[in-house]
């Protein structure tokens, strides 16, 4: 309540502050940082904390798609912020009985309050107070941070090769928002998938429901192309080799195949150091987001056609949100379905806007999903199988987070990237598709034992043994392989932005009590989707 009070006194003293141009800035200042706060919750219909906040800086480049569409929840937001900014703007007709410098400087002192004790609370302490501060709060706390938290500079490659590469081509696709549990290599109500059937030139070993680093793209992501630990994922992840830097030491060509951006822009931290270890940069600025990921297989084989060594990483468009567009009429297998027509030139960050999240909305929802699989995860693999050289290649499927789709009937309107998860949101499909036969690899040992007890950690370690770095090494720094017996706790990361010490908050998946795709949701027309 000491805390309200004073909050409140700040946006008082805001509005009989007495310079006519200061008090306009700070209006400005705090009906933005409103505007900017009601927005989330409106978005989101959860309470902006500083985890999430860090994830919305990390994920700047997706702002245009953002604005596009939620702009329901932007003209919504609008009114109350503007409300706020006459309130404090307009000149008031007394003045406070205080000496003029303590008005002014209420709001700061405020400010401050607040940001002290989201310092000593790990950033934590918000909820509940007005939403002009806690944006204005979590940027200083942001800014100390980048200021104070320098763990050291970039290292160069270390590692011993032990041997050449294990496979000519060397392939990490991470597909977007793809729940495990919905393809039917892991469950028998899954979407069907080329993955779940025999390959004339590859062979399959499926890890089944596997963790995820986190609940959010860029955490899965950043730590997918670096190599974070569980215990020490912030560290290797800020000062250690990147993949490309691996690649490029084992004499690989880097390809990296990006079917999210477009017009060359950087997502998920990647930074221009970066992007500079990459040969190949792929992105495909005129094609339809319906048909990116076709575009990427494509890509893909034109790769595997040319014999020179290399590792690629492919970001596919998979299935986030909006999902209403994501497929052709030709696979609109499941029904019924959210309205098409709206949202076909969007990659991802979708609109709430018609969509109010009861049972008849979500069970649209977990059918457009369906669809989307269908094509962005079975016709993509179609593509793959039908028309790729496997020969001497090896590639690592997963996703980077999987999905809350409310098959409970539990309310809200969020996927992922929630404060206070479900399993769900960090179940994700794990498999290995070798074609490369004789590579000393053996997969059959351990995937048995390794179905539905591994995660996203094991795939940096598979990586490098792949190209040759010397196994021993490679775990001791970065953990075990997939074709070794895991140890793997089976629990993915809610609080990757731990801050102010504040420590990982760890959320276990348990495969056998996963919520199953619903039957119930479905009128399908089998002769969909199929060639």
């Amino acid at each position: 309540m000491l805390l309200l009070a004073i909050l409140w006194g700040g946006l008082l003293g805001a509005a009989y502050t007495p310079p006519a141009i200061l008090r306009w800035t700070i209006a400005f200042l705090l009906a933005g940082a409103a505007y900017y706060t009601i927005v989330f919750e409106r978005v989101t219909t959860e309470f902006m904390t500083y985890d999430a906040f860090i994830n919305m800086m990390n994920s700047a480049a997706f702002i245009g798609d953002a604005l596009a569409q939620n702009r329901t929840a932007f003209v919504e937001a609008a009114p109350p912020a503007l409300l706020l900014l006459a309130a404090i703007g307009i000149a008031p007709r007394r003045h406070l009985p205080l000496p003029r410098w303590l008005v002014a400087a209420t709001p700061w002192l405020a400010t401050c309050a607040l940001t002290g004790l989201l310092f000593l609370r790990g950033g934590d302490g918000a909820r509940g107070q007005p939403p002009s501060f806690a944006p204005i709060a979590y940027l200083t706390l942001a800014g100390y941070e980048k200021a104070t938290g320098n763990i050291g500079e970039r290292q160069s490659v270390r590692l011993r090769q032990a041997r050449r590469p294990l496979s000519r081509n060397i392939i990490l696709i991470v597909d977007e928002s793809v729940a495990g549990q919905y393809l039917d290599i892991n469950s028998p109500a899954g979407v069907p998938t080329p993955l779940s059937s025999t390959w004339p030139f590859a062979r399959i070993y499926n890890y089944g429901l596997a963790a995820s680093v986190t609940n959010c793209s860029v955490g899965s992501n950043v730590t997918l192309r670096y190599g974070g630990t569980r215990n020490d994922y912030q560290r290797i992840n800020g000062t250690q080799p990147s993949i490309w830097a691996y690649a490029r030491q084992a004499g690989l060509r880097t390809v990296y195949i990006d079917s999210q951006r477009t017009g060359g822009a950087l997502q998920n931290m990647m930074s221009g150091e970066e992007r500079a270890l990459i040969d190949h940069f792929v992105q495909f600025d005129n094609v339809p987001v319906e048909q990116r990921d076709r575009a990427a297989a494509s890509e893909i084989i034109r790769e595997l056609a040319d014999h020179r060594p290399k590792f690629i990483l492919v970001n596919k468009v998979g299935a986030h949100f909006p999902v209403h567009d994501k497929f052709p009429d030709a696979y609109l297998r499941y029904d019924p379905v959210l309205p098409r027509g709206r949202y076909r030139d969007i990659s991802d960050t979708g609109s709430r806007a018609g969509f109010a999240g009861g049972a008849e909305d979500w069970v649209r929802y977990r059918n457009s999903y369906r669809n989307t699989l269908l094509w962005n995860v079975g016709a993509f693999f179609e593509t793959l199988r039908d028309e790729a050289d496997f020969s001497q290649t090896t590639m690592i499927y997963t996703s980077d987070h999987g999905q809350n789709l409310h098959e409970r009937g539990n309310p809200g309107l969020s996927t992922h990237c929630s404060v206070d998860p479900v399993q769900e949101e960090g179940v994700v499909p794990l498999a290995v598709i070798d074609g490369n036969r004789g590579s000393g690899v053996d997969w059959h040992r351990d995937v048995a034992h390794n179905r539905h007890r591994s995660s996203h950690y094991m795939i940096f370690p598979t990586l490098l043994e792949l190209m040759g770095y010397d196994p021993g090494a490679v775990e001791k720094r970065y953990g075990r392989a997939l074709n070794e017996a895991s140890h793997d706790p089976v629990s993915f990361n809610k609080l990757f932005n731990a801050r102010l010490n504040r420590k990982p908050e760890w959320v276990a998946i348990d495969p056998a009590s996963v919520v199953q795709p619903p039957s119930a949701d479905i009128r399908d027309n089998p002769d969909r989707g199929l060639r």
